[in-house]
Parts: structure tokens; sequence; C-alpha cells
């Protein structure tokens, strides 16, 4: 062999050497990487385990059971029969604004019809984005209702506050983060908010980004990190990854996130195909096994319908649980289910209470908290 052969011979095999090493660090940092990404991720959750120690209550669009849902007074409410969080439903008017209504459009909880007649859209809805706030200000809201609002309006819950009885008005998101902060600041509590971005994928057909004029009000009000007593829920996973991988690192935020999930056929969330088509988002990939892993790389909670959790064909000697809670705590993921309702018709054939079905939940499925529309009633059932 040549003096140049070996030289050639030699430098080659320090280049394998040298690869060699640096795949070894490499894959040691990347495990260690992951390892502290999963201790960052179990203590974020166990911050949140030591602050809550028993299950959360979420007062569903305030005590709602009592009171117009979204209504100030209906959050006081909430305030004073001891949930520990706060519903707002959020959505966006005319002139830009952030208002607390379920839907994004008028119909079933206001006056609508009667104080602006005509200014429905082709499929006779009333839509917030249509209204300025202002005009928004001049409607009632009441408790949610079928029927023509002038004649004999058939209410949804039979059992609740009457339809259109006394006066109660819609208000902003800031309005009502200054409500619960004062209360907080009065009483010496911490209740937290736990506010959902209605429908991304309407407000940006109408050239509105919802979700970022949702989060300067957050961090105006100081809700920008996990220490703060919020959760940041959606039905849009899409509009979810948006916020974890774009709008938080730009503005230096770093909040929990809920992914709300839905039966596909009540079109909650619409995405764009390939075809730049929009079409309905299909949630079928959230119960297959692997999913929980997925979600928990942009979200740090999930929001199922209770019967995903517990099988409506449960009896009350075979309550029948399914995997969702089990494969959520293992991807490190908190379970946050929806809608706890004490009125008739709307206890599962397999509980006797609304207090049973609470503490089945808890005891037997395991969940971390839960939506309901009567706070009063979740706290007595988890104490």
């Amino acid at each position: 062999m040549t003096f140049d052969a070996c030289e050639l011979t030699i430098r080659n095999k320090k280049t394998e050497i040298d690869y060699s090493v640096q795949h070894r660090l490499r894959k040691r940092m990347q495990l260690i990487m992951n390892g502290l990404r999963t201790l960052l991720f179990f203590t974020t959750i166990t911050l949140f385990q030591i602050a809550w120690a028993k299950p959360i209550i979420i007062a569903h669009r305030g005590a709602s059971g009592y009171l117009p849902e979204h209504s100030l007074e209906a959050k006081v409410l909430a305030f004073a029969q001891g949930a520990d969080f706060i519903e707002q439903d959020l959505v966006m008017t005319k002139d830009n604004e952030i208002v607390v209504l379920h839907e994004h459009y008028l119909n079933r909880v206001t006056d609508v019809a009667q104080k602006y007649p005509g200014r429905a859209r082709d499929d006779g809805k009333y839509y917030v984005i249509d209204f300025t706030l202002e005009e928004l200000r001049q409607l009632r809201i009441t408790n949610g209702y079928k029927g023509d609002p002038s004649g004999q309006p058939q209410p949804e819950w039979p059992e609740r506050f009457p339809v259109f009885q006394s006066r109660f008005s819609i208000h902003t998101f800031a309005e009502e983060i200054e409500l619960i902060q004062g209360l907080n600041a009065l009483l010496d509590q911490n209740i937290g908010i736990y506010p959902e971005i209605k429908s991304p994928w309407f407000h940006r057909q109408e050239g509105k980004d919802i979700s970022q004029s949702v989060l300067a009000i957050l961090k105006q009000y100081g809700y920008d990190s996990k220490k703060d007593p919020i959760f940041l829920q959606s039905f849009d996973p899409n509009e979810l990854l948006r916020i974890d991988r774009q709008l938080l690192p730009k503005m230096q935020m770093d909040i929990p996130l809920v992914q709300l999930i839905a039966e596909t056929s009540w079109l909650e969330t619409y995405e764009l195909n390939a075809k730049g088509e929009w079409q309905p988002y299909d949630y079928q990939w959230m119960f297959e096994k692997g999913a929980m892993a997925r979600i928990s790389d942009y979200a740090e909670g999930i929001g199922p319908w209770k019967p995903f959790i517990i099988k409506e064909t449960s009896t009350a000697k075979d309550i029948q649980v399914t995997p969702m809670v089990r494969r959520a705590h293992a991807a490190g993921l908190v379970v946050h289910p929806y809608t706890f309702r004490a009125d008739t018709g709307r206890i599962p054939s397999w509980a006797h209470s609304f207090e049973t079905m609470v503490k089945l939940f808890v005891e037997e499925a395991k969940i971390d908290g839960f939506f309901t529309d009567f706070p009063d009633r979740a706290r007595k059932a988890i104490e």
C-alpha cells in the first residue's frame, strides 16, 4: 500500500469514527430532550393536580341551570356556588369586539327578530358578526327557546328561569374577566376562566381572526402562562394546532389548550379540503388508539361528550367505561367531559340521581373535572 493510499484509509476510518460519535451523541441528546419534555409535561399536569386536589367544577355558561346562559348574573351565581372555573363561549362582532354567546348567531337566546327585522341572512339566522357591539347591547338575552319571541316561545328548558323574564344583556369577554377578577380580589379567591373560541372556521370565512383577538385579551388581563387559572378550549383541531405552533410563541404566551371532542354529525367544525372547499371535520380518528398521544402534541387536555366516557348502554349493575380516560391519562392529558345537567330526562338511566352520575364519573371513570349547569349540586356531589 502506498503512502497516499494509507493516508486515505486512515482519513476514511477517522471519518467513520466521527460519524459514529456524532450519531451516538445525537441519539443521547434526543433521549435527553424527550425525557425533559416528558418531565416538563407531567410536572405541568402535577401542578394542575396540586392546585385542584378534587375534580374541578366548570360552570357551563355560568350557573345556567338557574339563570340565562352567559348572562353576567349567571356568572356571579356560579362564583357564589363554588365553581372552580367559569366558562365563556366567544364570538366576534362586526366591529371586532369579542362577546360572550354560545352560538355565532342570535336566534336561540335573544329578541333579535323583533329588534332588527330583516337583518337575517338567507338561512334565516341573525349572525353576531353582522351587528356592532352597540347594536347587540340593545338586545335582551334569555334562556334558549323555539318559536316567535313575540308570541308564545317554547322554552328549551321548561324547568329553568322563565323565557324573557326580567332583563339580561350581552356583554364582552373583557367585561366578564373584569367581573371575575374583581370578585377574586374582593373575596380572596382564585376562580379561573375557561374560554372557548367558537367556530374559528366561520370567522375565517368572514375575514376575521378571532383567535388572535382572544389571545390579545387574555394577555392583557394576565392569562399568559400555565400557572394562571385558565384553560383555552376549541372543537377545531386545526385552529388549536395554529394557536400552539404559531400564535402562542409569537405572543410569548404558554397557556393550556383543551381539545373538545364531538360527533362528526354535529357539524361543529369545518376545514378546507384539497379542492379548496369547506367540508365537515371528521372526528373519528380521536376515538382510535394513538389519538391521545397525537392530541398531547398540541394540547394539555380533552373535553369529550360524557357518553364517550361512560356508554349510554350502561346499566346500574354494569357501568361500561370506555378506554378514553385511561388513554388520555397515559398521554399526560387531563379529561373534562361535558355537560352534567340535573333537568328531567338528563340523568342517564344507569344513575339514580345527578349526584350518583357525578360520583360514578369521578370514581369509576377517573375524570379530572367536568362541565355542569349546576355548580352547587356538583360541589355537594364531590364533597
